[in-house]
């Protein structure tokens, strides 16, 4: 079989990689007044050039900017879009908490720890796109780092459509004088998306992942017992799935040659703290076969995320990106035991297709479960331990699918 040269990759990774602490500080030092955004530049573009040359040294085709241009996973994407604030509203003691859905896995965490939820922007009159797109600086910076016959291998991630609806309470998204409901609500992101999707498809990228927490957390029997107690919602959880499903779709309109995957993380929080818990299974028949995209991203590190049996709902013009190592810890998993895994799964998609195993494992790649550093100071390892991990992947996906990138 000739190799596969656009994405995924056999050999992928998450997009976030751990910073620099000099890159991590300079960033708080701009937040204090302390240091400037032109001060901070040089370094971003430094830091970046040197990522890009460790995943190239780790032997992967797909390539990001380990995030380094951004100081947390989403991005500035909805903080950039018309008719969106970002709050600073300091501790929890203070304010009224009351906006947000209390049994939301990561609002829930945060709550407990008496920390305020790792990002508070709220609509605040009509959603629009502004016509310039937010990750313009990170894609200038790596298409002068990666050939132009390589730009469709470089790796933007996006935010999840729900991100700033799913974690407040029914109504409490948006005011009411601005949308009557969801669906209005909905229809304006949706074409803010559209909007962004076709400039970065015009800047010549063709790799987009949306990194998606909320789709996750319809796994979780906590998250769903919450949410059946709670007199605010109108929607059942499934019905708000399938809306969520919907409204996905909307914003995934795309040009035929972008390839859009969606990562379901399940938390990846400052000491490689996790949020959520719970197998695919409540969620996998509409994740796999409604939801307009190409490939999933999927956790497989720990038992939390239940089997591979799952996948049996996988259609056949659809990949998955198994996450079977973790990107929370140092310690290298056994690489016979990981290509054992690549294999049980390949085989449960195969014999839910009628496929061969071989046949199957042609929409299988592998990966760490989520990134290294998806909030600015990452999780507990360090950039040899990271280093290690990806080259733990490439040497798994080497063993499956030889002289394959």
């Amino acid at each position: 079989m000739a190799a596969k040269r656009s994405p995924p990759f056999r050999a992928e990774h998450c997009g976030s990689l751990l910073r620099p602490q000099e890159l991590v500080q300079k960033r708080y030092d701009v937040a204090a007044g302390k240091a400037t955004q032109a001060e901070l530049e040089p370094l971003e573009d430094k830091s970046i050039e040197e990522v890009v040359k460790l995943q190239k040294d780790c032997g992967l085709s797909v390539v990001s900017s380990g995030e380094y241009a951004r100081h947390m996973f989403w991005g500035t994407f909805f903080e950039t879009l018309n008719g969106m604030k970002e709050l600073q509203l300091g501790v929890l003691k203070g304010y009224d908490a009351s906006i947000f859905r209390p049994y939301a896995p990561d609002v829930k965490s945060f709550m407990e720890a008496k920390e305020v939820p790792n990002a508070v922007t709220v609509c605040t009159g009509k959603i629009s796109h502004p016509g310039v797109s937010s990750y313009q600086r990170e894609v200038d910076i790596m298409k002068k780092l990666v050939p132009e016959k390589d730009w469709g291998n470089i790796k933007i991630t996006m935010i999840s459509p729900s991100w700033y609806h799913f974690r407040y309470k029914a109504g409490r998204s948006f005011p009411k004088e601005v949308y009557a409901n969801d669906e209005e609500y909905f229809e304006d992101v949706a074409a803010a998306y559209q909007t962004e999707l076709g400039i970065l498809h015009g800047l010549g990228i063709r790799n987009i992942q949306i990194d998606d927490p909320n789709l996750a957390y319809f796994c979780s029997d906590a998250m769903l017992e919450g949410w059946a107690a709670d007199s605010d919602n109108t929607k059942t959880a499934d019905e708000m799935l399938d809306a969520y499903v919907k409204f996905y779709n909307k914003c995934f309109q795309r040009p035929d040659d972008m390839h859009l995957g969606i990562h379901l993380c399940r938390g990846n929080y400052v000491g490689s703290r996790h949020f959520s818990e719970g197998a695919y299974d409540n969620i996998a028949k509409k994740l796999f076969q409604d939801l307009n995209v190409d490939t999933y991203y999927l956790e497989y590190d720990t038992p939390r995320a239940g089997g591979f049996e799952p996948l049996a709902h996988l259609p056949k013009n659809k990949n998955v990106v198994l996450g079977v190592i973790t990107s929370k810890f140092p310690k290298l998993e056994d690489k016979d035991e990981m290509i054992g895994r690549i294999n049980q799964a390949g085989e449960i998609i195969a014999k839910a297709s009628g496929q061969t195993k071989e046949e199957a494992l042609q929409r299988v790649c592998v990966s760490p479960q989520c990134g290294f550093a998806s909030h600015a100071e990452g999780n507990e390892l360090g950039y040899e331990d990271m280093r290690k991990k990806l080259q733990l992947v490439r040497g798994i996906a080497d063993a499956v699918w030889p002289g394959e990138p």
